[in-house]
């Protein structure tokens, strides 16, 4: 069995030092500890000080070697289109909702759910949907903890 206690962030861990491949939802892929089969079938211990979010290309850093590189798994979303005013609008209101979104190329990406879709299309936008990863923004913390992200008791996030 292997066990990960910490993240190490997508782009600062080596690809050759890969031992598998944990493709998630976005649900599952914001943990703290939890057992999990690699897509192999390998068995993963993820041990962590603090729930997670773990993001796309990230990896858990195995304690006795090598890295299990996480993959976000296709999920059921809807891609909302609009001018850029309109946009910000609806942008507006799914904060309001406190719903993940991704942002992709001047658009919104969220998990499908109708009465979302249809209050959007309600508004103007134009909503297709369509099936893959979802990778949405964090919060103002939801990076702390992964190795990348150096975090000093002096250091302010305000200042971001």
């Amino acid at each position: 069995m292997l066990r990960a206690r910490r993240i190490v962030a997508a782009g600062a861990w080596p690809l050759a030092e890969r031992r598998g491949t944990l493709t998630l939802t976005y649900e599952d892929r914001h943990r703290r500890r939890r057992n999990f089969a690699t897509d192999t079938g390998e068995s993963v211990v993820l041990d962590l000080p603090q729930a997670t979010m773990l993001r796309h290309g990230d990896a858990l850093a195995l304690d006795d070697g090598g890295f299990v590189a996480i993959s976000a798994a296709p999920e059921e979303l809807i891609e909302i289109a609009a001018e850029p005013e309109l946009l910000t609008r609806l942008a507006w209101h799914l904060g309001n909702r406190h719903l993940a979104v991704e942002f992709r190329d001047g658009r919104i990406i969220a998990r499908d759910d109708h009465v979302i879709a249809a209050m959007l299309e309600g508004l103007g936008a134009g909503v297709r949907r369509f099936r893959g990863p979802f990778n949405p923004e964090g919060g103002a913390y939801a990076r702390e903890g992964v190795s990348s992200h150096t975090h000093d008791p002096r250091h302010d996030h305000d200042s971001h």
